[in-house]
């Protein structure tokens, strides 16, 4: 048994035969039993079930590691068992655990009718199988994170018990009163650095923790704040995978860090992805990386990943679940149920409040909600952004025409996002025949986050995952998308390809290869620009957005001079962010009506714009805080 026993273990314990449990501990909020007892793994009557009903937490029974089959026999028979048709691609034990994960082309097969496989893996090996779905296009990452866990699996263990301790076992700071207070360290009336800094008089969260990428002015959460002690921070929950939601938490685990971060699988391979290219791009620009690989690996060993709608303490007083945001690949809405029954509180992040090509919209419907912060990148009365058709027919028409005159169409994207949804639009266009069958080009990191959207279909829309579950279909496996892989291949392009699209990180023009065709194709007005996500203050796509036309792109004492003299279009209605009418639609269909609004991640009058609004029209109070400024809830 752990060494310290906590009450609810002790709680569960009474109802469970004591004789046949040899172990009892913690993975974060949820609760392991482990047995010795073969004939009570496969079949306890329904203990479980009635523990679970009585104490409204998630319990799991699993075998003992001394009582599971040997991994190379096991291995043998799952694959014995397991019809040939599902494609099984790898199997993965996690011993400290007691599962198996098996990876199949078709996980339908490999579960069996009612999970009728999975029980037969279970009586003849005595291992817990986790069936998951082959990514269409393989992903190192995914690979390389999966061999951190299971590599720190011991170091994983003790760690989530230790976790379960922090929520289970009462309160560390005196309760003299209630109250919730947040303070922004960052994403105050600006876009960028998200950081959000939660109190109560129990718990310390930090909500994203982002640094902002269009500028080296400012461009961290301000962590020196007087309230922030990183040696007192009980959680961090990340909303999605954008370096200004949470390119700054590897630096938590460079100061000592050693608490979880919350967030959804795709969440959690995207970031950590990011943050790889980050210290790279830094590293490439001769600038010491703020942190490096063994902070971002430190990241990935504490992560603890939720599925939407799936609920958990993070701390004995705060209770999150994760909301689909509409954003990007596994963008969530963090909902916090704070106290008992004290106060609730909907932080959307960044949220698209209408279907796109890849997601769905983001949900409006929540057990209960009293305060809601929500983003304004487009909340200016100026910002609505036409119908979804519109921009769609204008990047056929630029690419149209762009081909006519034998030039080429660059489009910046962020790897996350965009980049999937201008891939899934021009596949679109060639399968109909709309515009003609050119290459396109996949540059930058877009390739390697395209890959895990494939091992991650049920996040997307109805529509992309069946079209990824049938392989011919599949719009990331069309012949027209070819991935730029070194330097040699970006010269040929520009010097030797006809016309052609080429879709290049980062999307606002801040490194990445991106840049290097700007400077090459720029100057030849038979070749386009689209822009198609926002372009932060400060970034040189918002300087091109605004009509100038000549940059230095070297330096003070050795200059280099770029004439832009391609047409530049900004396809606003692509965004992931919704425009101004989806945010106040999105108030307004919120159920139930929170009483106050928060408003952040826009630029000052963007946030005042949407604060006024909202008041005007429903009769709530709004706020608008200051990067520093601190607001009390409750």
């Amino acid at each position: 048994m752990a060494e310290k026993t906590s009450r609810i273990i002790k709680e569960i314990m009474k109802g469970l035969p004591e004789e046949k449990i040899s172990a009892a501990n913690f993975e974060g909020a949820n609760i392991v039993i482990y047995t010795k007892d073969k004939d009570f793994f496969l079949n306890n009557n329904g203990i479980i079930k009635k523990i679970v009903d009585d104490i409204k937490k998630r319990v799991e029974l699993r075998p003992d590691p001394a009582i599971t089959m040997d991994m190379e026999q096991a291995e043998k028979e799952i694959k014995k068992v397991i019809p040939k048709e599902a494609g099984i691609d790898g199997v993965i034990f996690d011993p400290q655990r007691s599962m198996v994960i098996v990876e199949a082309e078709k996980p339908g097969l490999a579960i069996g009718k009612q999970g009728s496989i999975l029980r037969e893996i279970r009586e003849k090996t005595l291992w817990v199988p986790l069936i998951r779905r082959k990514p269409a296009i393989k992903s190192k990452i995914i690979e390389n994170i999966r061999a951190v866990l299971y590599q720190h699996s011991d170091y994983r263990r003790k760690f989530l018990d230790k976790v379960g301790h922090r929520i289970y076992d009462g309160w560390l700071r005196e309760k003299k009163n209630e109250w919730i207070r947040m303070s922004y360290l960052g994403g105050g009336r600006q876009v960028g650095r998200s950081c959000i800094f939660l109190q109560t008089p129990e718990s310390r969260i930090l909500l994203d923790c982002g640094i902002n990428v269009a500028s080296d002015i400012k461009a961290y959460p301000y962590l020196e704040a007087p309230e922030f002690d990183i040696n007192q921070l009980d959680a961090v929950i990340v909303s999605h995978s954008h370096l200004d939601h949470s390119g700054f938490v590897p630096y938590l685990f460079k100061y000592g860090y050693r608490g979880p971060v919350y967030c959804t699988e795709p969440t959690r391979d995207v970031m950590a992805l990011l943050a790889l290219d980050f210290v790279k791009i830094q590293r490439s620009e001769g600038k010491d990386p703020i942190y490096d690989t063994e902070e971002i690996k430190e990241m990935v060993k504490h992560t603890i990943t939720l599925d939407y709608d799936e609920v958990s303490d993070v701390t004995p007083d705060v209770r999150i679940t994760l909301y689909n945001a509409g954003h990007i690949l596994g963008s969530s809405m963090i909902h916090m149920h704070v106290g008992n029954g004290l106060h609730n509180i909907l932080y959307t992040a960044d949220m698209k409040y209408g279907k796109t090509m890849l997601l769905e919209p983001a949900v409006t419907q929540f057990p209960r909600l009293e305060t809601l912060m929500i983003e304004s990148t487009y909340g200016g009365k100026e910002n609505v952004l036409p119908p979804r058709s519109e921009p769609e027919d204008e990047c056929k028409q630029v690419i149209r025409d762009t081909i006519k005159r034998g030039g080429k169409v660059l489009i910046p994207v962020l790897g996350s996002g965009r980049a999937q949804e201008v891939m899934v639009l021009i596949e679109s266009l060639v399968r109909k025949g709309l515009i003609d069958k050119i290459p396109v080009f996949i540059d930058g990191l877009v390739w390697d986050i395209t890959a895990i959207h494939t091992a991650y279909p049920e996040y997307l829309n109805n529509t992309v995952r069946k079209l990824i579950f049938h392989k011919d279909q599949n719009p990331f496996l069309s012949d027209i998308f070819k991935r730029v892989g070194s330097q040699k291949e970006r010269k040929e392009i520009i010097e030797e390809t006809g016309p052609c699209v080429i879709i290049a990180t980062s999307g606002m023009l801040v490194g990445g290869p991106s840049v290097q065709y700007l400077k090459s194709l720029c100057d030849n007005p038979n070749n386009s620009m689209m822009f198609v996500c926002y372009q932060a203050e400060g970034s040189l796509g918002r300087r091109i957005q605004r009509g100038e036309t000549e940059f230095n792109m070297g330096s003070a004492v050795k200059p280099e001079m770029i004439h832009v003299k391609m047409p530049i279009f900004t396809l606003d209605g692509i965004t992931g962010h919704s425009g101004r009418n989806q945010l106040m639609n999105f108030v307004g269909k919120c159920e139930p009506r929170p009483k106050k609004v928060i408003i952040n991640h826009g630029e000052n009058s963007k946030c005042l714009d949407l604060a006024s609004s909202l008041h005007k029209q429903y009769r709530i109070e709004t706020n608008a805080p200051r990067n520093l400024e601190a607001v009390r809830i409750k």
